[in-house]
């Protein structure tokens, strides 16, 4: 086993306790259910991730898609902690975000050892370093938003069919779920305009344009006016319920397969292919 393999696991084993604790039988008992053990479990998952990630970017940026995928994941741990310390109902999102990380913590520990490119181009750090940092600040973001679209959804389905389950009880109200969906989407526009001016910096930068028509930067637009759209359409009509809850996740999945999936096919599908011609 790799060192760096033992420490992903490392960093995945952190994860477990916070993801079990919403389902554990006493998790809604204590002081509004957030107990010292639900403290100690989400600093937890969220230091332990943090560091793992840390290391792998310490002095250069790693392109591979364990890195994007850990780096991701303590983002969205930390905005989670900051997020239960100001909101007394965002904890109970947690069912619902902490076994997603999990299983994308346990995805980046199978794809720890595959190769990854050099990150390459001329333009200065300070302009990568801010596009990175904006753009994982954006998918966390909006991956909070998506879990607080799901939550209203389901608490939604449950009241018109009149069949609550224990999952529906624990998460927080309709309405607190779609005031913390609307904050996030906010946030998460806010921070997407501005990976997308420091992106368009970076290609300025390396190859002389502001703006390259690829998948990636289409999708990253898309993105951005489908999350325009639902906040602009909000603010007129009040959009809600399924509604909201599916173009969120419509937004989640572009900025998805823009952010990850690339990195899926380019560092792991043709790695591995350059991999085993280089040893033929």
């Amino acid at each position: 086993m790799s060192q760096n393999l033992l420490y992903s696991l490392t960093a995945l084993m952190a994860l477990v306790p916070a993801s079990v604790y919403p389902y554990r039988r006493t998790g809604g008992q204590g002081a509004d259910g957030r107990t010292t053990a639900f403290w100690g479990a989400l600093v937890l998952a969220a230091v332990g991730p943090a560091i793992w990630a840390l290391t792998q970017i310490a002095g250069r940026w790693h392109t591979g898609l364990s890195t994007a995928l850990w780096v991701t994941i303590a983002a969205c741990m930390l905005l989670f902690l900051g997020l239960c310390l100001a909101n007394r109902s965002a904890w109970r999102l947690s069912p619902l975000l902490l076994p997603y990380l999990l299983g994308v913590g346990a995805l980046a520990t199978l794809v720890e050892d595959a190769p990854a490119p050099l990150l390459r181009g001329g333009a200065p750090g300070i302009w990568i370093d801010l596009h990175i940092a904006v753009s994982v600040v954006t998918y966390a973001l909006l991956t909070l938003s998506a879990v607080s679209s799901l939550a209203a959804f389901l608490q939604e389905r449950a009241l018109k069919t009149k069949r609550p389950t224990p999952l529906t009880r624990f998460l927080p109200p309709v309405a607190v779920s779609e005031r913390l969906q609307v904050g996030l989407l906010m946030a998460s526009e806010t921070v997407l305009g501005a990976g997308l001016a420091t992106g368009m910096a970076v290609l300025y930068f390396e190859q002389g344009m502001p703006l390259r028509f690829d998948h990636k930067t289409l999708l990253s637009i898309a993105t951005f006016l489908v999350v325009g759209g639902l906040l602009f359409a909000h603010v007129r009509s009040g959009v809600r319920g399924r509604t909201a809850a599916r173009m969120v996740l419509i937004a989640y999945l572009l900025l998805t397969l823009a952010y990850l999936g690339v990195k899926f096919v380019t560092n792991v599908l043709l790695g591995q292919a350059l991999w085993q011609a280089a040893g033929t």
